[in-house]
């Protein structure tokens, strides 16, 4: 392979990890239904999937539970 196909084959695979990352953008709201300070993100992340989120995490310093899912 020469310089310019190889140049050509990163470039194209950066502009595929590029384009894939902009399709899996995510979408985050605080939890409706958690209580209380956010101590354990397991907690919270099981509080998020009830809500129909796929994770959560604990966030801020206000210890807050906000839920993330794809958009």
């Amino acid at each position: 392979m020469t310089t310019k196909h190889v140049f050509a084959l990163v470039l194209l695979l950066v502009f595929t990890l590029a384009s894939e990352e902009v399709m899996a953008r995510t979408c985050e709201s605080k939890s409706f239904s958690f209580r209380g300070p956010c101590v354990i993100d397991h907690n919270c992340k099981a509080v998020c999937v009830t809500e129909g989120f796929t994770d959560g995490d604990c966030e801020g310093f206000r210890r807050r539970c906000f839920c993330r899912k794809k958009c």
